[in-house]
């Protein structure tokens, strides 16, 4: 049986383009804020686990990202695990952690997600070469992906293209007061609909942005957080990374990796989708926020577009999705995000959210897929936070 894990802190730097910041300097502040939010000190933590998608090609770190921060910090002569796992780089590191305290092998571990993409360190592969060599030859992009998969929701489901653009707005509604968020004005439908074509039906404003930022949060045991106090600890209900089955015949319009890792974390919490208060997704295009609605059994396969027209995931509604503003908003430094995620369910579930707080949130959801291998998702990372 698994010892219980609580994250007792959690910092996050802003997101957004700092071309004269280091990563070092990101990932240092982040730490920092989550070593100070828990009341613990550098010697305390027995792992650090750290997940950056692209050091390697934008900044030429390919190793030791983790031992930067860690020096940084005062952090010494530990275990370190780097991972780099597409989008889901922080999430990854923060399940690394979690295995670390569930196993009872360590009392304190730190998780943190970081990147640099708004500067590189010289020429670079495209964004989109991991795993994806004969399909980015031949053009492959997100951008278009995601495109196709509006197009089939559209036209399987009748979603309408103002459902999808819908969820831009919300999210930038939501970000005017995240000031960590890297886009806070307010967009309109008609900004979405008339704004830069990128891949049809998605413009410019369907598309999450690049920019810069990290995220960290400290998890600890039992016996630790009964030495903290209780009062502002978040128990760690399921921690799940999964790989995808990478089945060529597939639904665009169903991210089955998701469905399954959601349903083993839901499993594992012992609670199901009808108990989340509120939930942060994967919403790099903004027609996925809206399968995830369906994937993640917040509503039925098909009703994603009109979940989001009744109003059901704005702040204020049965259950918001993206209270920070999301990645289409918030930003998306790619190793960043997972940990980003578990900074919002536990500002949400301790009251600390200001204007954006959820209320009577008890229960948090975060999702996060990473990367493309063989026509499928190739990692799927789910965690169910509770108070």
């Amino acid at each position: 049986m698994s010892e219980t894990v609580f994250i007792a802190g959690v910092g996050m730097t802003p997101f957004g383009k700092f071309p004269k910041k280091s990563l070092r300097s990101f990932g240092r502040e982040a730490a920092v804020e989550a070593l100070t939010d828990a009341g613990v000190s550098p010697k305390d933590v027995g792992l650090l686990a750290c997940g950056s998608a692209r050091t390697g090609i934008y900044q030429g770190r390919e190793s030791g990202v983790g031992q930067l921060i860690g020096w940084e910090v005062g952090i010494r002569e530990i275990p370190v695990y780097n991972v780099k796992n597409y989008c889901a780089s922080g999430a990854t590191a923060f399940n690394v952690a979690w295995l670390g305290v569930a196993s009872g092998e360590h009392d304190v571990a730190l998780a943190v997600g970081l990147e640099k993409m708004s500067t590189r360190s010289g020429h670079s592969r495209p964004l989109t070469a991991d795993g994806m060599e004969l399909e980015g030859d031949l053009g492959f992009t997100p951008p278009a992906y995601y495109a196709m998969v509006a197009r089939r929701h559209m036209q399987d489901y009748g979603t309408t293209r103002e459902q999808i653009a819908s969820v831009a707005v919300k999210n930038r509604r939501a970000a005017r007061s995240n000031p960590r968020a890297q886009y806070r004005d307010e967009i309109s439908l008609k900004d979405v609909l008339r704004a830069k074509p990128v891949a049809s039906p998605l413009t410019l404003l369907d598309c999450c942005p690049t920019g810069d930022g990290a995220a960290a949060a400290v998890l600890v045991s039992g016996k630790v957080a009964a030495r903290l106090g209780r009062q502002r600890l978040v128990r760690v209900a399921a921690s799940v990374l999964r790989s995808g089955c990478y089945d060529q015949v597939k639904d665009m319009t169903v991210f089955d990796l998701d469905v399954r890792a959601s349903r083993l974390a839901y499993e594992k919490a012992g609670i199901g989708p009808d108990e989340i208060d509120l939930a942060e997704v994967h919403d790099a295009f903004t027609i996925g926020e809206l399968v995830h609605y369906e994937d993640l059994g917040f509503c039925a396969k098909g009703d994603g577009g009109q979940l989001i027209a009744d109003g059901v995931t704005e702040i204020g509604g049965r259950l918001p999705v993206n209270p920070s503003g999301g990645l289409l908003t918030k930003g998306h430094p790619l190793g960043a995000t997972g940990v980003a995620q578990i900074f919002e369910l536990v500002s949400q579930l301790r009251g600390d959210a200001g204007d954006r707080q959820v209320l009577g949130a008890r229960v948090g959801l975060a999702q996060v897929s990473g990367g493309f291998l063989e026509g499928d998702f190739a990692t799927s990372g789910i965690t169910i936070l509770t108070r």
